[in-house]
């Protein structure tokens, strides 16, 4: 499993969510305490916006805590939105295609999670997912899919449903041709000016996610786990729960893939 934190507000340092809290990031690539691996090692990125419509993208195959890299971006750039994660592979190879986030014109987007026995149908996930959005396949990841599914349910008009197409689709495709745990998510995804968020199980057990106002900050941060210890302010988004934030407002919506009539012919 992985870790991982965005943030939407006034414009901030990167440091001030990836190195400089307590439990930042960083932190957490080496101690997380709310996931079945403490170590996040397989790598790391960032995918932060500012003038142009389209993210800034670093990744690397480094254990977040080593890279002098990431500490002097994180140090110099500001920025009003971005998304950072450290990844503890599932299964897929460490590379750098295969880190975290995950960016296709103007939206990036991040996963925390696991879609059950990927290895055994990823040939046939990969069908699904339609031409003109192929090229954007550069890893080997079930996450870095269910992006380019959701791209193609639509996320550009409706991210909510599109996520959840997306979601149910890659399910259905575990229960038929993979094991369990079919499905677990944690994710949040951007079109550069909203930040999104999902929590989902098909079992008993999400994935942590997190989201909180800082006032001095004036931002959002929604995180994998809290940034400080005993700080007060933190709101868990509930399993099954879609987070929609604004430069100001939060909108808790339910997130319910099975709501979809979906089926697992590829491609369609």
């Amino acid at each position: 499993m992985c870790r991982w934190a965005a943030y939407l507000g006034s414009p901030i340092y990167l440091e001030d969510i990836i190195s400089r809290p307590g439990h930042s990031l960083v932190a957490q690539s080496q101690e997380a305490t709310e996931c079945k691996t403490s170590t996040n090692g397989d790598g790391f990125g960032v995918a932060w916006y500012d003038s142009r419509e389209e993210p800034g993208l670093y990744r690397d195959v480094y254990p977040a805590w080593s890279d002098p890299n990431l500490r002097a971006l994180s140090y110099q750039v500001k920025s009003g939105l971005f998304l950072s994660h450290v990844r503890a592979s599932t299964g897929s190879a460490i590379s750098r295609n295969n880190c975290h986030p995950f960016a296709a014109g103007r939206w990036s987007f991040m996963h925390n999670g696991q879609v059950g026995g990927f290895e055994r149908f990823r040939r046939y996930a990969d069908m699904c997912v339609p031409d003109a959005l192929y090229p954007h396949r550069k890893g080997a990841t079930d996450s870095e899919i269910l992006f380019l599914l959701a791209l193609k349910e639509g996320l550009d008009a409706q991210p909510l449903q599109a996520m959840e197409r997306a979601v149910a689709k890659m399910e259905i495709l575990s229960r038929k041709r993979g094991i369990t745990p079919h499905m677990r998510l944690s994710a949040a995804f951007s079109d550069g000016h909203h930040l999104y968020a999902a929590r989902y199980s098909s079992d008993h057990i999400a994935p942590s996610l997190y989201y909180r106002w800082s006032a001095s900050r004036q931002g959002w941060a929604v995180v994998s786990e809290p940034l400080e210890a005993d700080q007060d302010g933190w709101k868990e988004l509930p399993p099954g729960g879609f987070l929609t934030l604004s430069a100001t407002q939060a909108q808790v919506s339910s997130f319910d893939p099975a709501r979809h009539g979906v089926d697992d012919s590829c491609p369609d």
